[in-house]
């Protein structure tokens, strides 16, 4: 088998290569065949029982080729063309082949599955050598494949439809290839097998395979068209032959036209019909395309086809008229493969006359002959012609007849008529008839018009001579009788005929109505405005050679006054001389003169002529003009007496003059800084001023404007951002072609206060006098514009009735007279001159006064255990201006504060100064004594006591108070005792007075002094007890202030309004045992093991609480006037003290504080350290008021609410053991910074343009 066989593929065929399948194949048949065994027993049988013939086979299908061995122990293989496959039944390398049947019987049949042409080739059946016999192999067996074509290919395309001409001969292709055998090919033609076919075979793209292509000769008909053109192909391999077609469209002329006459006579129609005349044509391909034709000239071109009769039709519809006869009608069909096929009718018209036409005048004077002509237009046949005048026929002259348009006749009669005026009115008629249009008369009827004339004619209106007022509506009218024709009435003016205007724009005084008939009587009238030209006019009326007039006399004034003048330009100081010329008026008018109302002398002229009939008249006056005159009338008046009516015409002077200023030309102008100014202009000239130049402090300023100033058209300067620089004299300078002008105006600029100058603070002793100076910078200065404001709480009294304000020029003036303490504070002095913003400064006054102390009773306690460990701090606070000293006394000897036990601590903030004493090593010996603190100043002194004892039991509480009661409660208050130097607590006990036994509630918190009882019965009275107690004991129930009675109210009774609530606590069910023995025992015992290091604590902790006195003193001294009195911030020395404190408070007993309660309240500043008070540009000053007599008098004294508080006391609780942290805040500028204060050259001192303000 050679290559191209090995690589042919078919139907389930993998493509093998032939060399590297076969080599294995025929190495195992020689092998097989060497190593079969030699000896062959002699019963077997040889050769083949069983054996194939010669087989064919369609492609794709099985192939079974039959081998029966007679010796089953052989081994037996198949052979392809000589190449052995091997004796493996599955036949490896030939996946489609197989070796099937029973090897026992001796079958080994050939299986081939989806064989193909790589399967066309002879085949063996080998059987190898035995041990029984020889090797031996089958005849060839020829297995043939049968390759069926695939297509058919038919030129023209296959499916597609052909255009042919019918009787022409065509060549068509057909090519069906890649078959074996080479396939059969046969054309069909309508159904019909082709004669004329050749063929021709080739091979096809493989071996093996053949290809045949067929060529027919086709001659189409017209009965193809619309059939189909195969090409059949047939083959051994095929059970249907396969074909392949395509549409004959075969093109043939259609049938000749045919026209269906719709009448009797082709041809023949009458005009004013409408002829729908149908044409058809049968057959085609394509359809015919019909047209009709008039005389070889398109006139119809539509045309529609019945498929399914293969007819076309087309139908001509025209309307027929007499030009159409003789027309000759065709109807052409054509299509693409035939000539043009035509029928054709002559048409013959028959036509009436279209008109009859009566020639000459039927208007004629009477008893005159009157020549008149009938004529007709053509008509197809002749049609006769007659008269008649009414009823009656009248006899021609003559008659003609003549050839027509379009084939046809005209005819023509000619008469005579005699005109009667009887005959007036009768128609005429001449009438055309014939046997052709027998149903149809044609005629033409004239009237007759004989002409006579009226018989008289007159004019109705105003009578002659009667007076008209101009504008008076003037009816006349003009009457005629008799006259045929109607007379045409005609009017006439002065010999012109009258008319109305035509333009529509204009007054319609003239109206001309048209002749109007009344039986026999005509009439027309004319109605006209009176005009002066209607004076003494002539009206005339005509009607024929009859005519009538009348005249109007018509009074009117003057319909032109005008005003002459001797010069036209007029400058001040020249003559003019002025003439009135008062054209026409009837009757003649008075002339006069004034100017603006002032009467005029003037000079008559001589009489001059005037239209309309009229009268003139003229008169002349002489002026002598100013600049004033510019713009005046002068007016001439024509009165006229009859009429009672005035014309008048005025002549404007026109005096060049140079600019004036007016009466009301605004010398100052008031504007506000950083707002607009308008300096007006009211100038006058003639002509208009050409240039307005502003100068301001000898410069010019642009005309063409700048960033703050426009100048108007008008001459005005406007000014915006307007500066307190921009204020002084501003000079105009005005100038036209006559001469120039000058004026200075004013600009005034207002600008908001500025405080200069405030002296802060301002002091002064109590009962001396001082003034509160504020001095400012403004525009303008006015007196009332100083205002004076008290600052402070709003509880305080504020007002400044015991005060004197006074204001001269920039400077106002507060002034006090025997100052009080209730007048120290914040003063703001407000300025307010009607230019926002008002200016306000600040400034305190401090009233100096002499040491005042805080002692509300003459002792005071402070408790001490005086064992030599303890220490004791005791708080002097005093209220002065300015500064205070303290001085310290044991029992009346000055006490020697070099003693290391004693350390006293200074503080103050306002007028409040404290000075804090601490002893330490507190012996019983030595320091249990009375202390005094002397307080001393410039202007006083003053002292309080205090005394140092020893811990002890608490003293009984005091002013034990009910402040509510409800059904179920009572609310208590009360004020605690001296507490002896420890922490107290307090008791209550109460009872029923009803019931036995005693009931005890501890008040918590400890420190609290109000309380609500509850659990009470209502209606109830109750007796109430208070104790105090601490580690010691208490303070028993024998003081007087410490027990009440009250009763708890109904339920029945209104609840009663409390302000706060009170702490409460149940009490008990049962009686308890009182615990203050327990209390005390164990308070003894935490003392004495505390007692060993409460020196060192104390030493450790030095400082670190401060002693003050309680919040009622403090309120209350909040209150006071001198508290306003501040002039410095708090300042303290020395370091803090843990020590405890006592402090004066108003009541009845004296009050007592433990040192455990102490809560400083004044921010400690140590009166050593100096402060700044002044700022001047950002920099700070030592001394705010050089020479100032108190350096702490400084700037941070300031109103509640503007810079901070005047005087808050450090608030801390009750247990806090911590100076509040000191704050400085840096103080600020009371007023804005000024151009002084910053060093500012003055504005005047620059150059003009340099100052960045107008120019």
């Amino acid at each position: 088998m050679d290559a191209k066989a090995a690589r042919a593929r078919g139907p389930g065929v993998t493509p093998t290569h032939g060399t590297s399948r076969l080599i294995p194949l025929l190495l195992l048949g020689m092998l097989t065949a060497g190593l079969a065994p030699s000896p062959v027993p002699t019963s077997a049988p040889r050769g083949f029982w069983d054996l194939s013939e010669n087989l064919t086979a369609v492609e794709g299908t099985t192939v079974r080729l039959r081998c029966g061995v007679r010796a089953p122990g052989s081994v037996v293989q198949w052979a392809k063309d000589g190449l052995l496959l091997g004796p493996n039944p599955r036949i490896p390398g030939f996946p489609r082949y197989s070796m099937e049947g029973d090897p026992a019987k001796g079958e080994f049949h050939l299986l081939i599955e989806a064989c193909d042409l790589s399967d066309d080739a002879e085949y063996e059946c080998q059987v190898s050598r035995s041990a029984v016999g020889p090797a031996f192999v089958s005849p060839k067996v020829i297995l043939s494949i049968l390759v069926p074509p695939r297509e058919v290919r038919l030129t023209p395309e296959a499916g597609s439809t052909v255009t042919w001409v019918a009787g022409q001969e065509y060549v068509v292709t057909c090519v069906s290839g890649d078959a074996k055998p080479a396939p059969d090919i046969t054309f069909f033609q309508s159904g019909r097998a082709v004669s004329e076919v050749s063929s021709t075979e080739n091979e096809g793209s493989k071996e093996k395979l053949f290809t045949t292509e067929a060529e027919a000769r086709v001659t189409p008909q017209s009965s193809d068209n619309g059939q189909l053109l195969v090409c059949e192909g047939s083959s051994p391999a095929l059970d249907t032959p396969i074909k392949a077609s395509f549409t004959m469209n075969v093109l043939f002329p259609p049938g000749p036209p045919v026209i269906e006459w719709p009448g009797l006579e082709e041809g023949h129609i009458r005009a004013g019909e409408s002829l729908e005349v149908p044409c058809t044509a049968r057959g085609g391909n394509p359809p015919a395309t019909l047209q009709w034709l008039k005389d070889g000239k398109p006139v119809s071109t539509a045309w529609g086809t019945e498929h399914a009769q293969a007819v076309a039709r087309s139908v001509l519809v025209m309307a027929v008229r007499p030009e159409d006869h003789g027309v000759r009608l065709s109807c052409q069909s054509y299509n693409s493969v035939s000539g043009t096929q035509e029928r054709s009718v002559t048409l013959q018209v028959t036509f009436p006359p279209s008109a009859v036409t009566i020639l000459g005048s039927v208007s004629q004077s009477e008893n005159k002959n009157a020549t008149l002509c009938c004529l007709t237009k053509s008509s197809r046949p002749r049609v006769l012609l007659r008269w008649w005048l009414g009823g009656r026929q009248l006899l021609p002259t003559d008659e003609t007849v003549m050839d027509g348009l379009h084939g046809g006749y005209i005819s023509m009669s000619n008469l005579t008529l005699l005109m009667r005026r009887e005959d007036n009115g009768l128609p005429l008629t001449c009438e055309a008839f014939s046997e052709a249009f027998s149903k149809e008369t044609f005629k033409r009827s004239l009237t007759l018009n004989v002409k006579y004339p009226a018989q008289k004619l007159w004019i109705e209106g105003p009578p002659e001579g009667q007076d008209l007022r101009v504008g008076t509506r003037v009816r006349l009218v003009c009457l005629a009788i008799g006259g045929n024709p109607d007379p045409s009435l005609t009017w006439f003016k002065d010999s012109r005929t009258v008319s109305e205007p035509r333009p529509p724009q204009q007054p319609r005084r003239v109206q001309l109505g048209s002749v109007e008939k009344s039986g026999s009587t005509f009439s027309r009238e004319l109605v006209l405005i009176a005009g002066p030209s209607d004076n003494r006019a002539k009206f005339s009326c005509k009607a024929g050679q009859l005519s009538a007039s009348t005249q109007l006399v018509v009074q009117f004034p003057p319909t032109n006054l005008t005003i002459l003048a001797n010069s036209s330009a007029l400058r001040p100081g020249d003559a003019l001389n002025l003439t009135c010329v008062s054209v026409s008026s009837n009757p003649p008018v008075n002339l006069s003169w004034d100017k603006e109302g002032e009467r005029l002398e003037d000079v008559a002229a001589g009489p001059l002529s005037a239209p309309f009939k009229g009268s003139a008249a003229a008169t002349s006056v002489f002026l002598r003009v100013s600049s004033r005159d510019h713009g005046q009338r002068v007016t001439c008046r024509a009165h006229s007496a009859a009429l009672l009516e005035t014309v008048s015409s005025f002549y404007r002077l026109h005096v060049l003059y140079p600019p004036e200023f007016l009466g009301e030309q605004v010398q100052a102008v008031t504007a506000v800084e950083q707002g607009q100014a308008l300096l007006p202009v009211s100038v006058s000239a003639n002509p208009a001023p050409e240039a307005f130049n502003w100068t301001f402090r000898g410069y010019r300023l642009s005309p063409g404007g700048g960033p703050r100033h426009r100048i108007l058209p008008g001459g005005a300067l406007q000014l915006w951002n307007v500066t307190r620089a921009d204020d002084g004299l501003y000079q105009l300078h005005c100038q036209n072609s006559e001469g120039t002008a000058e004026a200075l105006l004013r600009l005034d600029v207002h600008y908001a206060p500025t405080i200069r100058a405030l002296r802060d603070p301002t002091e002064v002793n109590v009962g001396g006098s001082v003034d509160i100076v504020c001095t400012v910078d403004a525009n303008p200065i006015l007196p009332e514009m100083f205002s004076w404001e008290r600052l402070g709480e709003e509880e305080e009294d504020l007002s400044l009735d015991d005060v004197e304000a006074v204001a001269k020029g920039p400077t106002g003036r507060l002034r006090i007279r025997q100052a009080k303490l209730a007048q120290a504070g914040a003063y703001q002095c407000v300025v307010d001159n009607g230019v926002a913003p008002a200016a306000r400064g600040l400034v305190r006054l401090v009233v100096r006064f002499a040491p005042q102390m805080d002692h509300p009773t003459p002792l005071t306690k402070v408790a001490a255990a005086g064992d030599s460990t303890s220490s004791a701090t005791l708080h002097c606070r005093a209220r002065g201006v300015p500064n205070i000293d303290f001085i310290w006394t044991k029992n009346g000897v000055p006490l020697d504060l070099q003693d290391p036990r004693y350390t006293e601590h200074r503080y103050h903030q306002g007028v409040v100064h404290s000075s804090l004493l601490t002893i330490t090593n507190v012996s019983a010996a030595q320091d249990y004594a009375l202390f005094t603190c002397t307080a001393t100043n410039a202007l006083g002194s003053d002292h309080t006591n205090i005394q140092l004892v020893s811990i002890s039991r608490p003293d009984p509480p005091w002013g034990l108070k009910v402040v509510s009661v409800t059904p179920h409660s009572v609310g208590l208050e009360w004020k605690p005792g001296f507490d002896g130097g420890l922490p107290q607590r307090f008791q209550i006990r109460y009872e029923a007075l009803e019931t036995p036994g005693f009931f005890y509630v501890d008040v918590l918190p400890a420190q609290a002094t109000t309380f609500t009882l509850a659990g009470l019965q209502p209606s109830t009275r109750y007796r109430i007890w208070l104790l105090a107690s601490n580690a010691l004991g208490d303070s028993g129930l024998t003081e007087k202030g410490i027990h009440i009675s009250v009763t708890t109210r109904g339920l029945d009774q209104a609840p009663e309004d409390t302000d706060h609530q009170l702490p409460t606590e149940l009490p008990p069910g049962p009686p308890r045992a009182p615990l203050l023995p327990v209390l005390s025992a164990v308070g003894a015992l935490l003392l004495l093991c505390a007692a060993s290091c409460a020196g060192a604590l104390l030493r450790r902790r030095r400082l670190r609480r401060l002693a003050e006195g309680v919040e009622e003193q403090e309120e209350a001294g909040s209150q006071d006037p001198r508290a306003r009195n501040h002039y410095a911030e708090s300042r303290r020395s020395g370091e803090r003290d843990t020590s405890s404190t006592v402090s004066t408070a108003d009541g009845e007993p004296p009050r007592y504080y433990s040192r455990r309660d102490f809560s400083p309240r004044l921010s400690p500043t140590p009166e050593e350290l100096s402060y700044r008070h002044g700022f001047l540009d950002g920099a700070e000053e030592d001394a705010a008021f050089p020479g100032h007599l108190y350096d702490e008098v400084e700037r941070a004294y300031s109103p509640r609410g503007v810079w901070g508080p005047v005087y808050d006391e450090v608030q801390t609780g009750p247990y806090d053991l911590r100076w509040p942290e000191v704050k400085y805040e840096a103080p600020w500028a009371l007023y804005d910074e000024v151009a002084a204060d910053l060093g500012a050259v003055e504005p005047s001192s620059l150059p003009f343009e340099l100052r960045g303000h107008l120019v």
